[in-house]
């Protein structure tokens, strides 16, 4: 299927490792030109190189720290100046600390919405303008099951991250006259470097019964590798997927059990 992305500018932010690497990559190899960011120089060299291997499209990688709205800023302007336009945007952010609701301070929630939810509002305003201007776009915002399934040793991901649900229903009555569609991807386990640190974590004695554990709980029997969630996110980047906005989507291979 021709996801009809040849020749359109995406960026993805936190893409040096794990799943927004992965959403980069597959964004490439559907022909778009990709822009990357993150933090660590040495890391973002490694991913730059994959990307390009990804696919035919040019690759822009730029240092930037999501949680500094000028850094922000001056990474959307240069990639749609480096590209002529942007079309295609995808958020993301870093994690937050594992723990129970009443094992944090008001400053470690505070730090953890200033981490995880202002860098998605950050960089989908700095970006507005140039999809507007396109005439034509797709945003989508990486969360976590945990916006959908909050669990005790999750507390701090679904506080800090529920406000993105609320961010993206505001976005989507502003811009669906603009041809804009706003989506929300929660994923769940998947075979990252940082989930594998967290499984290190969990059982310093023996990770892979830790391991098992985890897979138990999911219902398809494995954790998700991280093209599977990039070949989803590529779908809603679409044209295929026109008609597609507002909608949070979780990627957890069943885990979550609400029905809403």
């Amino acid at each position: 299927m021709d996801l009809g992305l040849s020749g359109r500018t995406a960026l993805v932010a936190a893409a040096s490792s794990g799943l927004g690497l992965a959403v980069a990559r597959a964004l490439a190899a559907e022909g778009a030109n990709v822009s990357i960011a993150a933090r660590d120089p040495q890391r973002l060299a490694a991913a730059h190189k994959l990307v390009d291997e990804a696919g035919p499209g040019r690759v822009l990688s730029v240092e930037v720290d999501v949680r500094d709205d000028a850094d922000v800023t001056r990474w959307v302007n240069q990639t749609a100046e480096e590209f002529g336009a942007l079309h295609v945007v995808v958020t993301n952010s870093p994690g937050v600390p594992h723990g129970q609701a009443d094992t944090f301070t008001v400053d470690d929630y505070r730090q953890g919405v200033e981490g995880s939810l202002l860098p998605h509002i950050s960089i989908t305003l700095a970006a507005l303008p140039h999809l507007r201007r396109a005439g034509w776009g797709r945003i989508l915002l990486i969360t976590s099951e945990a916006v959908r399934q909050p669990l005790p040793g999750t507390a701090m991901s679904a506080t800090a991250r529920l406000g993105v649900l609320g961010f993206a229903k505001g976005v989507v009555h502003a811009v669906g006259a603009s041809g804009i569609t706003v989506n929300v991807l929660a994923p769940g386990v998947h075979q990252t470097p940082a989930f594998d640190g967290f499984v290190a974590a969990r059982s310093a004695i023996d990770g892979e019964a830790a391991l098992k554990e985890i897979i138990a709980e999911v219902p398809l029997g494995r954790v998700g590798q991280p093209a599977d969630f990039g070949a989803l996110a590529a779908f809603l980047a679409s044209e295929q997927a026109g008609f597609v906005t507002g909608t949070v989507l979780l990627v957890d291979g069943g885990n979550t059990r609400g029905v809403t």
